[in-house]
């Protein structure tokens, strides 16, 4: 189904000028000049003579009726100060005392707002302080966000993607970058979901590649991303080369992300206690690997989860955009048990752990939002293989009744349907293609689950791939897909793909569009408020 892209609603948009058009045209970081195909180091530089600076742009995160964090990196040991003011003349202004940025996290900070003013446009500048001389300031650095509504006469509209600098496309200055954060930026949202392979550790680029129909595509190379990561500012390295590209930092300057983590965070289809065999590593156990890269993972993304120490540090994390809406942001990385054949008669461990699946039906069942959007950085349905003989996901290719991580999923789809849970839809990335799935009970070997959808989308910046198969199991009804015919297409040669979510605040409808790069609509669908399944 083909639609036209509707114009955002001005009456509940600002349009930005001025001060924030200033600060998302921020010229190539400095720090990352081009030379001779490659870019040179991106560590900062401490003694250069002048005043702190903030090259990577700003960015916020879960942003909520009354909260958000602000981010940003200096080049140089600095202080962070926030101001917000409902207008972009900062009259009345509000300012917050952020924290002191240094090399324990790669000259990175985020500040947390408390108190704003639910469903209005907050203009901010963030300003960097010598710390030895408050006086010797930076130039500001602006930005806004919508904080979510109070009342749901207001509505809400996001974006979801993920898969991003992946399979030897990185960023490409011929094409524009990456060009489907323009797309998105244009459209206006209220936040963006980011669905996890923020980054892909574990994929060094190279400075072109040529084409199947003879084109070359060049990428901007810097030093992190010609490696596999394993040191702890190898990760920082890969988190902060996505922020080179000029689309991603106009951006993060006019949008909050809500964002989790997958597996190129750390390494392909990597899991808790794995032992790697592969000679691009010297650091062969990925546990030591995953703790390098969440923290550079919290370093580089505002999330407030991994504000916290010990064992509250976490990836998922439930974020209440007002009556209308929560975002219940899964971690299926960090609590898995080894991929598999996928065929166990007894899993409690699954894919999200024991104690994540204790979480999540504790939140769902606490919710009071019109519509629960359940955050999965990997499809239920469609079978994802490690290899020739394990499974990477949660469908193993067997159409009958649950085995393996499939269990977990029954588990929870019978919760939800015996609680009378309503209003839950699953969005998802992972496998470089969009698509629509109705999983249906009448059609399924386990039955005892209420009807629902779920939705994909991405790569935002990465290769393509063919659909993947889909598992009987949970009856799986794919309504609608779109991919390449053959893998790793380049961004090039296939388009890259986003979703949006709109919920109306009138009627409560949500409505779920498959965009392409180009803001082209692909596919539709509208649900009711109110169902337990769809």
């Amino acid at each position: 189904m083909t639609n036209s892209s509707p114009s955002p609603a001005t009456d509940r948009r600002t349009v930005l000028r001025g001060s924030l058009a200033a600060s998302a045209a921020l010229a190539l970081p400095a720090t990352a000049a081009a030379v001779a195909g490659t870019v040179a180091g991106a560590a900062p530089a401490q003694a250069r003579s002048g005043r702190p600076s903030a090259e990577w742009g700003v960015q916020t995160g879960d942003v909520t009726s009354s909260s958000g964090l602000v981010w940003i990196r200096s080049d140089r040991p600095a202080r962070m100060l926030v101001e917000t003011s409902a207008t972009e003349s900062f009259r009345r202004a509000r300012t917050w005392h952020g924290p002191l940025l240094g090399p324990g996290t790669d000259f990175t900070g985020t500040t947390p707002l408390r108190g704003l003013p639910a469903g209005e446009q907050v203009h901010y500048r963030v300003t960097l302080a010598d710390p030895d001389d408050p006086r010797r300031t930076g130039e500001p650095v602006y930005g806004t966000f919508r904080t979510a509504p109070a009342r749901r006469r207001q509505g809400v509209r996001f974006l979801w993607s993920g898969d991003i600098a992946g399979q030897g496309w990185g960023i490409n200055p011929d094409i524009g970058g990456y060009r489907a954060y323009d797309d998105m930026r244009r459209l206006d949202p209220d936040f963006f979901l980011c669905s996890g392979d923020t980054v892909y550790a574990d994929g060094p680029l190279v400075p072109s590649v040529t084409l199947p129909d003879g084109r070359v595509w060049r990428n901007l190379v810097t030093e992190e991303k010609s490696k596999v990561a394993e040191t702890l500012d190898e990760y920082r390295g890969q988190f902060r080369y996505n922020l080179l590209d000029h689309n991603v930092r106009r951006f993060n300057a006019q949008v909050p992300t809500i964002v989790q983590w997958d597996d190129h965070e750390v390494r392909n289809n990597w899991y808790p206690g794995q032992i790697l065999d592969d000679v691009r590593y010297q650091e062969k156990n990925v546990d030591v690997l995953a703790a390098r890269s969440i923290q550079a993972f919290g370093e580089y993304f505002p999330v407030p989860t991994l504000r916290a120490r010990g064992e509250d540090r976490r990836v998922h994390r439930v974020v209440r955009y007002g009556p209308l809406l929560d975002v219940f942001v899964l971690d299926m990385r960090s609590f898995r048990n080894a991929n598999s054949p996928g065929r166990q008669a007894d899993d409690t461990t699954g894919i999200l752990g024991a104690e994540q699946l204790d979480w999540l039906k504790r939140e769902l069942s606490r919710s009071r939002a019109v519509w629960k959007v359940i955050a999965a950085d990997m499809p239920i349905g469609l079978v994802v293989p490690d290899g020739t003989a394990n499974i990477e996901a949660i469908a193993q290719g067997d159409p009958g009744a649950p085995l393996g991580r499939e269990l977990q999923i029954a588990d929870l789809l019978r919760y939800i349907k015996h609680r009378r849970i309503t209003g839950t839809v699953w969005l998802t990335a992972d496998v470089h293609y969009t698509s629509a799935q109705h999983y249906e009970p009448e059609g399924a070997a386990f039955k005892d689950f209420a009807p629902f959808w779920e939705f994909v989308s991405g790569p935002l910046a990465a290769g393509g791939f063919q659909a993947n198969a889909l598992d009987g199991t949970f009856g799986p009804n794919r309504v609608f897909v779109q991919a390449p015919d053959r893998p790793n297409v380049s961004p090039m040669e296939s388009p890259q793909y986003f979703g949006e979510v709109d919920i109306d605040g009138g009627s409560g409808e949500l409505t779920v569009r498959l965009r392409a790069e180009g803001n082209k609509v692909l596919f539709t669908k509208v649900l009711k408020p109110g169902r337990v399944g769809q």
